[in-house]
């Protein structure tokens, strides 16, 4: 296990995560190989998994085992919920735009204040008079 470094999220080993998650290191291999779950590699090229990982790698256990949804399955719901999540970070980052918009609107809108100014009116000469 590897400890938060420079400000790195801290990974697992594949023998850690599979000890977090419940599973035999051998399970996760094959969950990575079905790209279920896609841990980072070291630069020699092995696998470590983050804390969002193990959490993934829990809740594919769990639909696996109590839900009873096959990995074929499985893989389709996390596709699904990370689009769902990709798009409602679109939707709060469009909400924010429009709220600027709205903003940047009213400031552009408002009513500015009476002036006192004086304005003196003569009529125009040479029009045919």
């Amino acid at each position: 296990m590897a400890a938060k470094r420079n400000g790195e999220a801290r990974t697992f080993l594949i023998s850690v995560a599979a000890e977090l998650a419940g599973m035999h290191a051998q399970t996760l291999r094959t969950y990575d190989r079905l790209g279920l779950v896609s841990p980072q590699r070291s630069s020699g090229g092995g696998r470590r998994y983050s804390e969002r990982d193990v959490d993934l790698l829990r809740e594919v256990q769990r639909l696996s085992q109590d839900e009873g949804v096959n990995l074929a399955g499985i893989k389709r719901i996390i596709e699904l919920t990370n689009q769902v999540e990709a798009l409602q970070s679109r939707v709060s980052e469009l909400v924010r735009e429009v709220e600027e918009l709205r903003a940047n609107q009213r400031r552009d809108l408002a009513v500015p204040a009476k002036s006192t100014a004086l304005v003196v009116w003569q009529p125009r000469q040479g029009r045919g008079r």
